[in-house]
């Protein structure tokens, strides 16, 4: 693996688009480190402490720790997330937006893209307004700006803007960096919180109130999970394909043998950062709202609880499955197959073998749905049931894995596509 990034940093256009990709994280985490004007910052950060594992904890573990500073950058991610929800459940419902997508080529994803930008706009005053009025109602603004206008305008389009430029970098990072930037920064944001995490632990294993061997089994369980995430990503249903002999001139083409790869998991990490950004929906509006951490609604929604886990994991099952239907027509596959003299055996080219695909994809889809809403549910259940008051964020800690490993494994195949075409021995290989 170091003769292969030894390799890759020789490349002179992978070498730029990796440091570009790293001024953005960079930038991005600059702004992670300025706070918003009229904050009183070490008040904010008390409340916090008091919210670790409720859906607030969750928004400041996805921010990298800047929703507890309100920073620049507190709302992070989750207004474009939100958006890019909102924009793809309507391109369903709505026929304007779903001829968009598919009909319109590129000129269409770039309206589509244009307007999951005005909506990040809008979600992003929204939360923004609604932390605002958080941080009012508890008294923790400057006392000077508690009942200023000008003060709830400028932290409103703060963070407005906010959330809007990281929107912009994760999009320079797609384009010009080495792809995926939405989830870079989100990886970026995880890992972030990492040497905190491990110091917490240390100091919990020094104080007594964690376990060593309670501390040893998380370890184990956290690897464990990573090993089968990473066999799980690389597992596909390969689909034995023949293609019929055919004369062209004096050559005879076709007849050879191959099959057509179909990933268990062909999602990656998307289904958990989308079904998580609903299922904590509720609890977010009550939160920003003004309602009682301890009230009967906020803990039934709390990030340990059972009615949590269980949309979470039923909200997983449905993104899995609405992904799978957006990046693989089984009609579109069938007809190419056909067009090109390929067929599966034992089923005719056409309907039959459509059929056939979309069968095998419903089966491939639930599994991969399946493995994504256990590995996300387990923490939180061992959180639910555990009393034990050092163990407070495990279950946020078992979908950080998830998406940081699989945001992890999602780059390494994009340089591993750049240095393939550069005849490179790749990371994967």
């Amino acid at each position: 693996m170091l003769q292969t990034l030894r390799n890759a940093w020789r490349i002179e256009e992978i070498r730029r688009k990796i440091l570009f990709t790293l001024l953005i994280v960079l930038l991005y985490r600059l702004g992670n480190a300025i706070p918003v004007p009229y904050v009183n910052v070490a008040a904010l950060q008390y409340y916090f402490t008091q919210l670790e594992n409720t859906v607030l904890g969750l928004y400041n573990v996805m921010s990298g720790g800047a929703f507890s500073t309100a920073t620049i950058f507190a709302l992070s991610i989750q207004p474009y997330i939100n958006a890019s929800i909102i924009i793809q459940l309507l391109c369903i419902a709505i026929p304007a937006l779903e001829r968009l997508q598919k009909e319109e080529g590129e000129e269409g994803k770039k309206k589509l893209t244009a307007i999951t930008r005005y909506a990040t706009v809008g979600i992003g005053l929204l939360m923004g307004f609604a932390y605002y009025m958080l941080m009012k109602n508890n008294g923790l603004l400057d006392a000077d700006a508690q009942n200023s206008v000008w003060a709830a305008i400028v932290i409103i389009l703060t963070f407005t803007s906010g959330s809007a430029l990281i929107m912009w970098l994760g999009e320079q990072i797609t384009e010009f960096g080495i792809g995926n930037g939405i989830s870079i920064i989100l990886f970026a944001s995880i890992v972030s919180r990492l040497p905190t995490t491990v110091i917490t632990s240390i100091s919990n294993i020094i104080s007594g109130k964690l376990q060593w061997w309670v501390a040893v089994l998380m370890f184990l369980g956290a690897l464990a999970i990573i090993v089968l995430i990473v066999f799980v990503s690389d597992a596909e249903r390969r689909i034995p394909v023949q293609y019929a002999k055919r004369v062209v001139g004096r050559k005879m083409y076709g007849g050879q043998s191959t099959h057509l790869p179909m990933k268990v998991n062909m999602s990656g990490v998307m289904p958990i950062i989308f079904a998580q950004s609903i299922a904590s929906l509720p609890a977010t509006i009550a939160a920003f709202t003004g309602s009682n951490p301890d009230s009967w609604f906020m803990k039934a929604f709390d990030t340990t609880s059972i009615t949590y886990a269980v949309i979470y994991f039923l909200l997983i099952l449905f993104f899995a499955y609405f992904y799978s239907t957006i990046q693989f027509n089984p009609v579109e596959v069938a007809n190419n197959l056909k067009k090109n003299g390929g067929y599966i055996p034992g089923f005719r080219p056409g309907k039959p073998t459509s059929e056939f695909i979309q069968k095998v994809l419903n089966k491939i889809t639930l599994f991969g749905a399946i493995y994504l809403g256990i590995i996300a549910v387990v923490p939180i259940l061992v959180a639910h049931f555990s009393k034990a008051s050092a163990l407070t964020g495990v279950s946020l800690g078992g979908t950080s894995i998830i998406i940081v490993v699989g945001v992890a494994l999602e780059t390494v195949r994009a340089l591993e596509a750049q240095m393939l075409m550069r005849n490179y021995k790749g990371f994967l290989n």
